[in-house]
């Protein structure tokens, strides 16, 4: 049961993982990446609660919505990144509000249908969410790191590489 929940676990976070990668071109200090991480992980947590209490009904009204919902955010902070990279000079700091509050949310939507899944199969609210809690934490900060290093062998304003590769993340996901 425990196995079977990492692996849930890790596969529902793979999409955070993959969006932490083209944000961590933005060199991020390592405290904004453990609070970015933080807060990726915390959506990914309420998010199967969400859905294991909501039961059935949650899943029909957002299931085929929720993977569209995470690819639309994810293409509008990638255009609005290459939008404010053309129109201003490079930033002295990133501004990390979007990732915050924009990204982590519609990426978690997905973790309500399966944390409507886990709860019409018995599972309890008081284990699968907090474990994809921090295996999403993990996981992001992981990616973040990735990506930093990714940016410094990659000589082009992190601002644009990120939004570039926040487009094709969305892209790819989308044609999945």
């Amino acid at each position: 049961m425990i196995g079977e929940l990492l692996i849930l676990g890790i596969t529902l976070s793979l999409d955070n993982f993959r969006t932490a990668i083209a944000l961590g071109t933005l060199r991020l200090t390592r405290r904004r990446s453990v609070k970015v991480a933080l807060v990726f992980g915390f959506w990914d947590a309420v998010a199967p609660l969400v859905g294991i209490l909501g039961g059935a009904y949650l899943a029909r009204t957002i299931g085929s919505t929720a993977d569209h919902v995470g690819v639309v955010v994810l293409a509008a902070y990638g255009l609005y990144l290459l939008v404010q990279a053309w129109r201003t000079p490079e930033p002295e700091e990133p501004d990390e509000r979007w990732a915050l509050f924009g990204l982590p949310l519609p990426l978690s939507v997905d973790n309500v249908v399966a944390g409507t899944s886990l709860g019409l199969v018995g599972f309890s609210p008081w284990l699968a969410p907090p474990l994809f809690g921090v295996i999403t934490t993990a996981m992001t900060f992981l990616g973040l790191q990735l990506g930093g290093v990714a940016a410094r062998f990659v000589r082009i304003r992190s601002d644009l590489l990120a939004g570039l590769g926040l487009i094709i993340m969305a892209v790819v996901l989308e044609l999945e």
